[in-house]
């Protein structure tokens, strides 16, 4: 029950209802749950007993899942899940409360890449776990490939349970009549297989979903652009500034560090930089921290700070 005891919705700061005056918008109940946020090994990560994570070895409530989302297709009864994670288990519980698995068909699993924290938990999904038959798995090429011919992820799609489906580069896929998800290539550490973020659509907003991306100066895109273009944008924040891992060197796990970021985000409007969620925070991140100076920087400069449990309405 860790889930409720720290959840928070944020209908009115996130979720603003549908305006009746705007005849383009529609009454929906169509959403995203954020069901982890921190990085691929969640917080307190393993073998630290600094203290930084030694509060949350001491509270299980302190602790947070990897970064994940989910989302609602009201009108369907269908669900939807953002990466398979380590924690898959606790977060479809999770999940099951809020939309519960015999109402909510999960529809499909979409990936991002293959670091451990964004496809390990498929494993639950095997023989010797749920056991599932014919789950959609949504992804890229070459993550694909990599499902493919390396087990043992190979096993599951020999058995069928899983059963990959076709992500291109830049191409929408329809989910229903107003679902809308959008893959996009971004650069990252491409070990095993390519990077992406995903644009998703409602019936009336727009998310942007960005957890890993190298430094925002090598993507093809502008992110500034990507943020005016949605309604919301939930970007990578896995490290909140250059040095805040002692003794290595930080070129080797690029990312854009929350202060690099507000620094290129300085000139947007407040409107837009309260599009801004950070989100897919490292155990060194002191963004995990609900009273840290760091969030208190954050949030007075205009952005948002992900919470397990924040709902956005679509």
């Amino acid at each position: 029950m860790r889930f409720f005891l720290i959840t928070f919705i944020f209908v009115s700061a996130f979720s603003q209802a549908c305006e009746k005056k705007n005849k383009n918008c529609k009454d929906s109940s169509t959403k995203l749950i954020i069901l982890g946020i921190a990085q691929d090994a969640g917080y307190p990560q393993l073998n630290c007993y600094k203290p930084h994570c030694m509060p949350a070895w001491k509270d299980k409530n302190k602790r947070k899942l990897a970064t994940s989302l989910g989302l609602i297709d009201e009108t369907n009864k269908k669900k939807y899940l953002f990466e398979a994670t380590p924690d898959i288990r606790e977060q479809l519980y999770n999940f099951h409360t809020i939309v519960s698995d015999s109402e909510y068909q999960l529809n499909g699993i979409f990936l991002t890449h293959a670091h451990m924290g964004h496809y390990t938990g498929l494993m639950h999904l095997g023989r010797e776990a749920a056991g599932t038959n014919h789950m959609p798995v949504y992804a890229m090429p070459k993550m694909k490939e990599y499902l493919t011919t390396n087990g043992p992820w190979s096993q599951l799609v020999k058995l069928k349970n899983i059963i990959l489906k076709d992500l291109t580069n830049n191409k929408k896929l329809a989910l229903s009549d107003d679902i809308t998800v959008e893959p996009f290539i971004v650069p990252h550490r491409d070990e095993f297989s390519e990077t992406v973020g995903y644009k998703i659509y409602g019936p009336n907003k727009t998310v942007l979903f960005i957890p890993d991306i190298d430094k925002w100066q090598k993507w093809d895109k502008n992110i500034i652009d990507a943020i005016k273009d949605v309604d919301y944008a939930l970007l990578d924040a896995t490290f909140f500034k250059n040095g805040e891992i002692p003794n290595r060197d930080m070129s080797e796990i690029p990312h854009p560090f929350v202060t690099e970021s507000m620094q290129l985000f300085s000139g947007l409007s407040n409107a837009n930089k309260e599009k801004v969620i950070f989100i897919h925070f490292n155990h060194t991140n002191p963004l995990l921290h609900q009273n840290s100076e760091a969030k208190k920087i954050v949030t007075e400069n205009g952005y948002k700070v992900a919470i397990e449990g924040m709902e956005i309405d679509l």
